[in-house]
């Protein structure tokens, strides 16, 4: 069975840290521009059942209307990723989801803050409180919660 997956978010968040951590178990402190879409696939188990996760990687844009639609159409679900050292990534977050929700309705939304080795567990805690949303952070960097973020949504687009 096969499920897209797009990964989406400004720029420099580590959306293709994140994937490489997941599908290769390694992080590059270089920091490599996405131009418009880099796919990879992994296979996980999901309660004894096989799931080919196509994983899109689209270019960062600021704003989701920005990114073409063709990329995001046909996902199954969507990771939607925000730096928390960088308030510009987020300040603007439910805007950014209210579009994706329109354009893929029903679809699940894991909500990924990155790059919480940068942060203290205060700060990172304060940034969160004020967003109101249900957030898991993650770090490309350190693995943390990177392989449970894709399990979770693969799980979720299986109900």
């Amino acid at each position: 069975m096969n499920k897209k997956v797009i990964l989406v978010g400004h720029f420099g968040v580590g959306k293709t840290s994140l994937v490489q951590q997941f599908v290769h178990s390694k992080f590059s402190e270089a920091y490599l521009t996405t131009i418009g879409v880099k796919i990879d696939k992994k296979e996980v188990d999901v309660d004894g059942l096989k799931v080919n996760l196509l994983i899109w990687d689209i270019a960062g844009e600021t704003a989701q209307s920005k990114v073409p639609k063709s990329y995001q159409l046909g996902a199954h679900g969507v990771l939607y990723v925000f730096d928390l050292s960088r308030p510009s990534t987020y300040n603007n977050l439910h805007e950014q989801l209210d579009y994706i929700k329109e354009l893929l309705p029903g679809v699940p939304i894991e909500v990924l803050a990155n790059k919480k080795d940068l942060l203290t567990e205060e700060e990172t805690k304060q940034i969160l409180s004020g967003l109101s949303l249900e957030i898991r952070t993650t770090s490309a960097k350190t693995g943390e919660y990177v392989e449970e973020a894709f399990l979770r949504l693969t799980k979720a687009m299986m109900a």
